[in-house]
């Protein structure tokens, strides 16, 4: 199935969308929002994807034509999201932006950390920014969706509590990480409002893409309309999505609606290019004694999508732009 949320309220009104992303039907008498679809979900997603199978085959008459610029991140807002870093090199590379050194266990143990959660950003929503100063860049990742989750299970059995993947934009203020890390307590404002894909898919949506708990596709990124990078998220994934799962519920029941991002996508060959500007810039100063491109500043402009083997859009792409805010 292909979900999304259309702009409603805090929490969004719960809509499918076809195969090839140009029709919908409302799900809201199915379950008025995708978080009542996740807590019911044994015996909801059977009727869902009913109604899904319906719309490809066009026997839905009310269905309507499916427009991303209307719609609100799947899950407007979650009870958690934690975002990983399952491509070590990427977290490498960065960690040697700022002087920092990469402990050993960072390669058998997953670093994470929980994100703001009570407001995502659209997939067409623009990056409200204060300061360009702060240093804002983008990072272009995979998250999957789970159910329910009991404590301290295996990633074998981590991976069939699974239930949606979507594409993410994690914004991140580089400029304000440093100072926030010094004190020994994580991030905090140096990590703002996420933006997910328009539509959130079934593993099965991904066919053979999606095995190993990871998806072997290109994720695309543009830069104001150029080309980024199109590394292959299925390639340099230190930790697969079971054990990114796992690693959550070690110590703790998870509720079903928790979001875990992969982390920003990353391959050792670097003519893929990259997925985020700190990457590109560590890799200009290793190259070139000094980083040469700059963080976004008000007007421009990020494309992340992932498309399949016939270069079809599978979740739809995050458009945003940066924007200045005016503080009251």
């Amino acid at each position: 199935m292909k979900l999304a949320s259309l702009k409603h309220g805090r929490d969004g009104k719960l809509i499918l969308v076809s195969r090839d992303l140009t029709r919908a039907v409302h799900a809201d008498d199915i379950a008025p929002t995708l978080q009542a679809a996740l807590d019911n979900w044994t015996t909801l997603a059977p009727k869902l994807t009913q109604r899904y199978d319906a719309l490809n085959d066009n026997q839905v008459s009310e269905s309507f034509a499916f427009d991303p610029s209307v719609c609100d991140s799947p899950l407007p807002r979650a009870f958690q999201w934690a975002d990983g870093s399952a491509y070590v090199n990427h977290v490498e590379l960065v960690r040697k932006a700022r002087g920092a050194k990469m402990p050993e266990s960072f390669w058998t143990d997953p670093l994470m950390y929980q994100g703001m959660s009570d407001g995502f950003l659209g997939p067409r929503d623009e990056i409200e920014l204060v300061d360009d100063a702060w240093g804002c860049d983008f990072e272009a990742e995979l998250a999957v969706v789970t159910d329910d989750v009991p404590m301290h299970l295996s990633a074998d059995k981590a991976g069939q509590h699974i239930k949606l993947l979507m594409l993410v934009n994690d914004v991140s203020l580089r400029n304000l990480i440093p100072g926030e890390l010094a004190k020994g307590f994580g991030f905090f404002q140096s990590k703002p409002a996420s933006a997910f894909s328009p539509v959130a898919v079934t593993p099965d949506e991904l066919g053979d893409h999606w095995r190993d708990h990871k998806v072997h596709l290109p994720m695309h990124v543009t830069l104001n309309g150029d080309w980024f990078g199109s590394p292959d998220a299925g390639v340099d994934m230190t930790f697969d999505f079971a054990e990114l799962v796992a690693h959550v519920a070690k110590s703790r029941h998870v509720s079903a609606g928790t979001i875990i991002g992969s982390g920003t996508v990353s391959n050792t060959d670097r003519s893929k290019g990259s997925c985020c500007l700190a990457e590109k810039r560590m890799l200009e100063i290793i190259d070139q004694g000094e980083a040469k491109t700059p963080f976004m500043t008000f007007g421009d402009s990020v494309t992340i999508d992932m498309r399949d083997s016939q270069d079809a859009s599978i979740f739809g792409a995050i458009e945003q732009t940066v924007t200045r805010y005016i503080a009251e």
